[in-house]
């Protein structure tokens, strides 16, 4: 009996996939990832999140440098409207070429609430808010990445569509 439970669950976890991905018209998809991203492939983000958001989607992510600051570029580029930045903690508390970057984002989301806690734990309470916010994951991760491997089983616990690259 608990097989077919079990067998059904996946089923019925395929389909809203396929749907998610079939479904016409724009998703909110969040982009994170690691902030030790080689050039090259910061400009594979950029393009890709300049692709998406010229695409329709409205792009989430947060403010660090690396994947993210990355993601904000391509964003920004092709329409800054369809860009949310969620911060773990407050803009201030950020380093000052990232804060140069998040001074022009529109839609810009601080948790100065969470200055005092340290780094790591205010990054998993804002990729929790992220996962929240979004109906796809897109996560640039290596296979030590702890917090953003966590923040992708958290995503498909949420049942959203997750895409894990890794860079090792």
């Amino acid at each position: 009996m608990s097989q077919v439970t079990e067998t059904s669950d996946k089923v019925d976890v395929f389909l809203q996939e396929l749907a998610a991905i079939q479904q016409s018209g724009s998703k909110r998809i969040a982009i994170l990832g690691s902030r030790h991203v080689p050039i090259t492939h910061q400009h594979l983000i950029e393009v890709m999140s300049y692709a998406l958001v010229l695409g329709g989607n409205r792009l989430i992510t947060s403010g660090a440098t690396g994947t993210n600051s990355a993601a904000i570029r391509g964003a920004m580029r092709a329409d800054p409207n369809q860009l949310t930045v969620i911060l773990p903690q407050s803009l201030e508390r950020q380093g000052s070429e990232s804060r140069k970057q998040l001074e022009k984002v529109m839609h810009l989301v601080e948790h100065s609430e969470n200055d005092h806690l340290p780094l790591a734990e205010a990054s998993a309470l804002c990729n929790l808010e992220i996962v929240s916010r979004c109906q796809q994951l897109i996560c640039f991760a290596f296979h030590d990445s702890h917090t953003l491997l966590q923040t992708c089983r958290d995503a498909e616990d949420q049942r959203k569509i997750v895409t894990l690259f890794y860079f090792d």
